[in-house]
């Protein structure tokens, strides 16, 4: 009787609230996508494209840090020879960068 009923108008004075209040999520996902997702994708790319790529012959550092020539290659496994007369098998995707010819020669 003294105190009237008071209802909320937040919705009817902002109209189309639900909508901006998703604004900065979209937006979060769109910067997280540019910043994080899509840098990552082309260096993997970048990377099969180079483990595609192998010959024999190059020299090459594994993600293990292990430098060596490649001697023989297969569909998934590739022959280093790390110093004269041993040989290991890796797998190509463990292959991290391809080095340039005598890299193996001003290490010793």
């Amino acid at each position: 009787m003294i105190i009237s009923n008071a209802y909320a108008q937040g919705a009817a004075i902002g109209g189309d609230s639900g909508l901006m209040g998703l604004l900065p999520i979209v937006l979060m996902f769109v910067l997280l996508y540019f910043l994080m997702i899509r840098p990552q994708m082309k260096r993997a790319k970048e990377h099969k494209q180079m483990v595609e790529a192998l010959q024999k012959g190059d020299e090459v550092l594994t993600s293990g840090g292990v430098v060596g020539r490649i001697t023989e290659l297969g569909e998934a496994y590739a022959s280093l020879e790390i110093a004269p007369g041993v040989e290991i098998s890796v797998q190509r995707s463990a292959v991290q960068t391809l080095l340039p010819k005598g890299t193996m020669k001003s290490l010793k």
